[in-house]
């Protein structure tokens, strides 16, 4: 059984709406940072950082983002269509979904709650890579994001274990000769 954190009449609607066309078993537990009740405590210890929606998975792991956790969903139960069955049509779904994700909801979030992007919060803790034992699209993504700005060196600064991550990620021998072309 999935456990959903949440608040009504916020982004978590699309994610309940979609355990609804699945079909699989779920509670949802409403919560939220701008009404925190007895349950926003629960919901800190599986998601630090306090976001909503967040779905407890079967195996106890947290998922949140609205756009991953309905990926995940469409990707889990192919038989209630909430992903495309045709590779080009999900291509371009899953494109709309991180599009979303990256344009409609960060202007704002950060705005509503800038101290999400300053916790200390490991959501992915590296080990050795973000997702586990080998490099995967979240360690692409993340390292190359992270050499933007200055963003290393601040985190050299103030996240040595992760910046210890992104070295590797940065040395793995596949990764290694591609940012050697796209960083001279």
């Amino acid at each position: 059984m999935y456990t959903l954190y949440g608040k009504l009449g916020s982004g978590v609607a699309s994610v309940h709406a979609a355990l609804e066309i699945v079909g699989a078993p779920y509670r949802l537990i409403e919560t939220s940072s701008w009404e925190p009740n007895a349950a926003f405590q629960d919901l800190l210890k599986v998601n630090p950082i306090g976001q909503v929606p967040t779905l407890v998975l079967e195996d106890g792991s947290a998922l949140s983002e609205s756009a991953a956790i309905l990926a995940y969903l469409g990707l889990k139960y192919p038989a209630a269509k909430l992903l495309p069955e045709s590779d080009a049509k999900r291509a371009q779904a899953l494109r709309g979904l991180a599009y979303i994700a990256a344009n409609c909801y960060p202007c704002i979030t950060i705005l509503d709650y800038p101290e999400r992007f300053c916790a200390d919060a490991d959501l992915f803790p590296g080990t050795p890579y973000l997702t586990g034992n080998e490099v995967g699209a979240l360690d692409l993504y993340g390292a190359v994001v992270s050499k933007w700005a200055g963003t290393r060196k601040h985190v050299e600064q103030h996240r040595p274990q992760f910046h210890a991550t992104l070295q590797r990620i940065d040395q793995h021998p596949k990764v290694a000769p591609v940012f050697a072309q796209h960083w001279r």
